[in-house]
């Protein structure tokens, strides 16, 4: 029999109960989902051009990941066809500028944003950012982000995955699903979160704090 890992929905449950998989066996552990709205990372640079000078970020609510926030800071995108205001900034600022948004979003903007993960933009359409002091035009960056799952190299050892692995996982419920093509990634500076997009949520009938089960 092959191996296999279940990481179970028990919404609400508040059970604790951990993982650690052998050969023929299966225990729980609970991993959250995260839903992802439409969102913006930018470097330095772009920053200043669309806030001023020496514009710093500021925190509005941490996030998930150790290190990472949504910012106050909010932008316009905008395409020939259709525009989207108040898109949150996230901090701290990045090493390129990177709009992460839905298939739905896609669509109403008119732009073909191909489904990448995060960081791979080469290729990638460009948008119109607005600011309030300015705009710019990046020529790349536009993407929608495949659903992943952030984890710490001790998660992947006790999960028996690997950065870059793709499995599937199980959400129940009144529109319980089956994801697959799930993107593990691993960081020691990460911690444990399934992300989905607005799309895949509403899908699902997801919230954030909601919990699923991965099948490898």
């Amino acid at each position: 029999m092959l191996s296999a890992i279940f990481i179970t929905n028990l919404k609400k449950a508040g059970n604790n109960r951990e993982c650690i998989l052998t050969k023929g066996e299966i225990k729980m552990k609970q991993i959250p989902i995260g839903v992802s709205n439409r969102h913006i990372h930018v470097t330095k640079e772009d920053l200043e051009k669309l806030f001023g000078n020496g514009h710093e970020l500021t925190v509005a609510k941490e996030l998930s990941q150790p290190g990472e926030f949504a910012a106050e800071e909010t932008l316009t995108i905008k395409t020939d066809k259709a525009e989207i205001v108040r898109v949150r900034i996230l901090g701290p600022v990045r090493k390129f500028t990177q709009v992460e948004i839905s298939k739905t979003d896609a669509r109403n903007l008119g732009i073909n944003a191909p489904l990448r993960s995060s960081g791979n933009i080469d290729g990638t359409p460009g948008i119109t950012l607005i600011g309030p002091n300015g705009e710019i035009q990046i020529n790349k960056g536009v993407i929608v982000a495949e659903r992943h799952i952030h984890m710490t190299p001790q998660d992947a050892a006790q999960f028996q995955v690997s950065d870059g692995q793709y499995v599937s996982v199980k959400v129940k419920g009144d529109r319980g699903l089956i994801f697959n093509q799930v993107l593990v990634r691993v960081k020691d500076t990460y911690a444990l979160d399934m992300h989905v997009d607005t799309d895949e949520a509403n899908s699902g009938n997801i919230k954030t704090g909601d919990f699923g089960e991965l099948i490898l």
